[in-house]
């Protein structure tokens, strides 16, 4: 007789989303310019025209996301993986960017007025509602993600 196997427990569980697009992009410029305009496309077609707050402020963090798994978590022949899923009731998009990198986690800092660089972090922080770093599993690297609430578009 085979033994049962244990229950899914769903509150351990992210809630099953009603759109998901995910994708590998090679960890380069292009790469991030690209996953960025694709996340913009998907949530349009999800809901969520271009030019709202919940499409601006998404991709944007896409962007700050995907262009930090290219400058700061390259790895030669590994590209980096985006997914954006919106939960069933349309108020949450999440964004999740992989990267191979296990050693360069990222951290918020205060950038010296003329630095070039070293804000990418803060926007995220500051427009997201909630964001995070995530070893990954089975693999090297992590997981940078970041949500925004917003209100659905018809409402």
């Amino acid at each position: 007789m085979k033994p049962a196997s244990p229950p899914i427990q769903l509150s351990s569980v992210l809630p099953t989303s009603t759109h998901e697009f995910d994708m590998c992009f090679t960890s380069t410029p292009r790469g991030a310019r690209l996953a960025r305009r694709l996340v913009s496309h998907r949530l349009h077609e999800w809901g969520h025209p271009c030019n709202t707050t919940a499409n601006d402020t998404a991709t944007l963090i896409a962007a700050e996301l995907t262009a930090n798994a290219v400058r700061h978590g390259h790895v030669p022949g590994r590209d980096f993986r985006l997914r954006v899923t919106v939960n069933p009731d349309g108020t949450t998009i999440r964004i999740e960017v992989t990267d191979a990198r296990t050693e360069r986690t990222p951290a918020l800092t205060t950038p010296t007025p003329d630095s070039e660089s070293g804000r990418g972090l803060l926007l995220v922080a500051e427009f997201a509602t909630r964001w995070g770093v995530t070893p990954r599993q089975a693999a090297p690297g992590k997981t940078v993600w970041a949500e925004v609430n917003t209100v659905r578009p018809d409402e």
